[in-house]
């Protein structure tokens, strides 16, 4: 597929704002894609190059974006510089001038040609390597006619935001094989044991549905969507929907995700997949000592340790040791100790489909407790009173509270059934909030995926004190889309160009567009802790509408 026919696909996309019918031209393309091209267009239609768990990124800024388009159509920066602050779109900015100049080239790329040149921009580093980016955009926009040049100048600034994810790619596969959204659950569960949408289209696009599930399986290069804990009001409760359970403390850390194969290759993801650089976790360098298997995929929860007082430290604390610079001096200060619980792949046998209590004894015979890697203590019960007599015995250990598993349960990813329920602190005790707060939206940040079509996807949160309005918290959770919707609407009139003076913020929490402070929120969460970033000293956690 030629990229300018690619990027009418965009265009059509851009101006469509019905999800239906957005799923519906994307199965349209994927009907028009080859096999060999399908997931470089997934990945580019996304704004990306890989999928996020890779993390390869373009590290380009706008102003160097400005200067190649500068440099493709032989213009001051000045002048481009003019335009861009007169449209507030550096793809529409490129468009006018590609429009204008008429110096694109006739022999017109194909998806996979500029795919690769993307990438192979995105991977460049060393010395001089911000010349070579800039060089190597302006060279390949100049080849472009003017629609394409639009859609390839927003991608490597982030910009492209086409108001889908990829959870509407799975619905359109769904399409594309159905006519319907009828596969869309058997996708996902796809996308959850391999969360690698281009991977998954290639699949679908040379297996069709009926056969593709064959080649999605745990992979030791590839993240698994962690399974998460629900809620349960009491243990009684517990009992009645789960039976037989496993109880064990709750830790107050950062759940990681390790991948180990001998010799040497490990790499670490968090809940979220984000891919976090072996550097981090240099307690992890004599990991193979504690492990007796080849290869193997842990669930545990990385928790910071106070090497003075041997005891653990709290949630805020222990994510200290996610900075990219001082890691060493930082680890001497916060050691971390893995609290694994789970086991899903051990020398290339998925372990998804076993019982939670098989995969524990498979996880006690391959572990070997140390100071650094250790399985939690577990204790399996269908007694109410037990349930509560060890979330009070952890309580007072210094832990969270429980986490209660159904003994039966397979790995599933995500909150699905009753199959983890985690049991906390009761909303009274210290440090919790037992009421609301009310907070000042101070700005706000543009969603991805869904939320490019409301406009706003997290806001920034404040709380009035010393005559100042200092942050405690961004919020993007617990709105409907009618509220989203409203939010926007209402953010939208109370925009002002510079940061109000009487906002302290740190300068890594900087929303997209600030607000006059005059939109009031209530806010509830899960608890207040000490946070180094927001200026008022602390932070909810798991903050909602």
């Amino acid at each position: 597929m030629k990229f300018s026919d690619l990027a009418l696909f965009l265009e059509k996309l851009e101006a469509t704002s019905s999800r239906i019918e957005i799923t519906k031209i994307l199965a349209n393309l994927f009907g028009k894609a080859n096999a060999n091209e399908i997931d470089k267009i997934v990945y580019l239609i996304l704004g990306r190059l890989a999928p996020t768990y890779e993390n390869v990124v373009f590290s380009i800024a706008e102003r160097m974006m400005v200067v190649a388009i500068a440099d493709a159509y032989k213009k001051e920066k000045s002048d481009v510089q003019k335009k861009y602050k007169e449209l507030g779109d550096l793809g529409l900015t490129a468009y006018t001038l590609a429009k204008t100049t008429g110096l694109h080239d006739l022999a017109i790329p194909s998806v996979p040609e500029v795919y690769d040149e993307l990438r192979r921009i995105a991977k460049d580093e060393g010395e001089k390597s911000v010349e070579r980016k800039i060089s190597g955009i302006a060279k390949l926009i100049s080849r472009l006619d003017p629609l394409s040049v639009k859609f390839v100048t927003r991608i490597p600034v982030g910009r492209l935001r086409l108001g889908f994810s990829d959870k509407t790619i799975l619905d359109a596969l769904s399409w594309l094989e159905k006519g319907d959204k009828s596969a869309k659950r058997k996708l996902e569960k796809a996308y959850n044991m391999r969360p690698d949408i281009g991977y998954l289209a290639k699949l679908v696009k040379t297996k069709g549905l009926k056969d593709f599930s064959a080649g999605i399986k745990p992979d030791i290069k590839a993240p698994i969507a962690p399974m998460l804990a629900q809620r349960l009001k009491s243990p009684e409760e517990m009992v009645a929907k789960m039976g037989l359970v496993s109880v064990e403390p709750k830790y107050d850390g950062l759940r990681i995700l390790i991948h180990y194969k001998k010799p040497d290759y490990l790499r670490t993801y968090t809940r979220n997949l984000n891919f976090i650089d072996k550097s981090v976790f240099p307690e992890l360098a004599s990991l193979g000592k504690c492990i007796k298997a080849d290869e193997v995929i842990l669930d545990t929860e990385a928790v910071g340790m106070d090497p003075k007082r041997q005891r653990l430290v709290d949630f805020q604390t222990t994510m200290q040791r996610r900075r990219k610079h001082g890691v060493t001096a930082k680890s001497g200060d916060i050691p971390l100790q893995f609290q694994v619980f789970d086991v899903l792949l051990k020398d290339g046998q998925s372990l998804l489909g076993e019982k939670y209590v098989d995969r524990r004894a498979i996880l006690e015979r391959t572990i070997i407790n140390g100071p650094i890697i250790k399985i939690d203590e577990h204790t399996l019960t269908n007694d109410p009173r037990e349930i509560k007599k060890l979330h009070k015995k952890y309580l007072k250990l210094g832990f969270e509270g429980i986490i209660v598993k159904k003994a039966d349960s397979h790995y599933v990813s995500g909150r699905t059934g009753w199959r983890w329920v985690k049991m906390k602190e009761v909303e009274t005790a210290a440090g919790k909030l037992a009421d609301t707060i009310d907070c000042v939206v101070m700005g706000y940040t543009t969603g991805k995926g869904k939320r490019v079509g409301f406009g706003v996807g997290q806001f920034l949160a404040g709380i009035r004190a010393a005559g100042k309005i200092k942050t405690i918290t961004k919020v993007g959770t617990g709105l409907t889309d009618e509220q989203f919707r409203e939010l926007k609407s209402r953010l939208t009139k109370l925009e002002v160009k510079d940061k109000p003076l009487e906002y302290d913020v740190h300068k890594d929490l900087g929303p997209d567009f600030w607000v006059q402070p005059s939109l009031v929120v209530e806010l509830a969460a899960d608890e207040v802790t000490k946070s180094p970033k927001h200026t008022a000293g602390l932070a909810l956690r798991f903050p909602r509408l």
